[in-house]
């Protein structure tokens, strides 16, 4: 199904489940208590796109997936702010979840809608038989609230932009030292150059907007709905040293500033998609491997 694109969304937020009413998600026991372990794998799956020329940064369906199953039941709505090339639509589609995106830059949210088109046609053929809907606008997230109703939103998941890591020519220092002359050395992989975009500010204030928006969404949230975000905690080359840049702690602060209440902290376990790893700060300055793990925060909208 297609959805014209109005002010507000004519789209659907009602479960369509038998779950009883007190319960959070379509999951049973068994399949809960496997998401109560604190670190999370995923695996890449063929329909991940994994083309940085495409994208510099995409999380696996996976992620979104998981995040949708344990907070939603079907027919719930799910929103993604900055929904890239549209991870989140593709993990509601197969859940039989309604989502809607939203991205500043209209390649990334064409690109959603084909590939959403794309997933459909592949599991239908000709004929579209969903009953959900799922949909990228393209639009500031600040402007989000003019699209969805009060109360409406089950889930917000999202991966935004890291800041400005991604303003700099890329080193490629978590590769080798011998395969770190790739196609993408030295070049820089910015999502755009719109000043409203993230990705070109640097991390406080990077925090401090994106507390912004989503102090917009809060009121779209039903109560207890959750919001997930994922971010990493960024190295600057500074001095001699270096110095860590503790982004998920300013993201935790603005979120409680906007209203949120932090609820868990999870870690996305990255080690099985990093190899051939480089060797930094040997032999005397010890840096972890900030790759090899990322941040899921966990959010609500309190009751």
């Amino acid at each position: 199904m297609s959805l014209e694109i109005t002010k507000p969304l004519k789209i659907g937020y009602e479960r369509v489940c038998n779950c009883p009413p007190q319960h959070i998600n379509c999951l049973t026991a068994k399949e809960w208590v496997q998401s109560q372990v604190a670190i999370w794998e995923f695996f890449y799956e063929k329909r991940d796109i994994r083309d940085k020329n495409i994208h510099p940064a995409v999380f696996p369906i996976g992620l979104p997936k998981r995040c949708i199953q344990l907070f939603t039941h079907e027919g719930e709505l799910v929103l993604d702010p900055f929904v890239g090339v549209g991870t989140t639509l593709v993990a509601a589609f197969d859940l039989n979840r309604n989502a809607v995106g939203f991205d500043l830059k209209k390649e990334y949210v064409d690109f959603s809608n084909k590939r959403v088109a794309q997933v459909k046609l592949d599991a239908y053929g000709e004929k579209p038989q969903a009953s959900t809907i799922q949909i990228a606008v393209c639009d500031d997230a600040h402007n989000i609230p003019e699209y969805l109703q009060a109360e409406t939103v089950s889930l917000a998941v999202t991966s935004p932009p890291y800041a400005n890591m991604l303003n700099r020519p890329r080193l490629n220092k978590s590769i080798r030292g011998d395969l770190r002359r790739n196609q993408h050395f030295l070049k820089i992989q910015q999502y755009s150059n719109d000043p409203r975009d993230l990705g070109t500010m640097e991390p406080k204030k990077y925090a401090q907007v994106l507390g912004e928006i989503y102090k917009g969404i809060l009121p779209l949230l039903k109560p207890k709905a959750h919001s997930i975000i994922n971010v990493t905690d960024l190295w600057w080359k500074e001095g001699k040293y270096g110095r860590r840049i503790p982004v998920h702690l300013y993201v935790i602060e603005e979120m409680e500033k906007a209203g949120y209440e932090l609820r868990n902290i999870i870690i996305w376990d990255r080690r099985d998609v990093v190899n051939k790893v480089g060797i930094f700060g040997w032999p005397s300055n010890y840096i972890t491997l900030g790759t090899t793990f990322e941040y899921i925060l966990d959010f609500w909208r309190p009751p």
